[in-house]
């Protein structure tokens, strides 16, 4: 049977990590978990169930009534995100769950709840995983660990690109608010905050295509699994 490993990639809010572990994982047919999808969903559950966040016992009595798993959507050939048997996987898109997330995240109760669940789900490898300390905190012994990172006015664009498609209303400077508040908090936090891990390997896609990023990505994969 061949090797499989667990491949990381962490990286700034619109840096396009969910895109190029997607890629990577209908390449390699590994599984592509997206960890802020998780908190996203959490997110979401808080704001619907009006949990207070700064409560420690809401939070703890919270995590416990949430399941979360992904379902493979051979329609769309990718895995979407369930919260308790619903199908979220386009309402945590929404402009609203991205201005409360990296709050939400930044719990260490809700991370800890979080992190168990992602290394439950790497313990076969054979996996992507994409986040914010994935290569630090969930599995720092990861075979592979890539660090994206590209120009802030092009990650402005392209999330702008994104909200817009959902939302014509939104504006180029709220998108820009957002991320730099998103930024802010996930480097400043208390509880696993974003860093470069010491052995990731840098991805700057500023000036890269989908195609370009991904043989290059495909390249680290492959000298990994020789060395393994």
């Amino acid at each position: 049977m061949a090797k499989k490993i667990i491949i990381t990639i962490d990286g700034w809010s619109s840096c396009g990590k969910s895109t190029l572990a997607k890629q990577l994982a209908k390449e390699l047919g590994y599984v592509y978990v997206d960890s802020g999808a998780m908190y996203r969903a959490i997110t979401l559950y808080f704001l619907r169930n009006h949990v207070d966040w700064t409560d420690k016992k809401e939070v703890h009595n919270a995590l416990e009534s949430i399941n979360l798993e992904f379902v493979f959507n051979p329609q769309r050939q990718a895995s979407e995100i369930f919260l308790n048997g619903e199908n979220v996987e386009f309402l945590i898109r929404d402009l609203v769950i991205a201005e409360k997330v990296s709050d939400v995240a930044a719990i260490r109760e809700v991370r800890a709840f979080a992190v168990a669940q992602q290394q439950k789900m790497g313990a076969k490898k054979g996996i992507v995983m994409d986040g914010r300390d994935i290569g630090t905190v969930v599995f720092p012994k990861a075979e592979l660990k890539i660090f994206m990172n590209a120009d802030n006015a092009v990650r402005v664009e392209r999330r702008f690109r994104e909200l817009y498609e959902k939302n014509p209303n939104v504006t180029i400077e709220e998108v820009k608010n957002n991320l730099e508040m998103r930024d802010y908090i996930d480097s400043h936090r208390e509880v696993s905050p974003l860093r470069k891990a010491d052995d990731a390997l840098e991805l700057d896609n500023t000036n890269l295509t989908h195609e370009q990023q991904l043989h290059k990505a495909l390249d680290w994969v492959n000298s990994r699994l020789h060395k393994a």
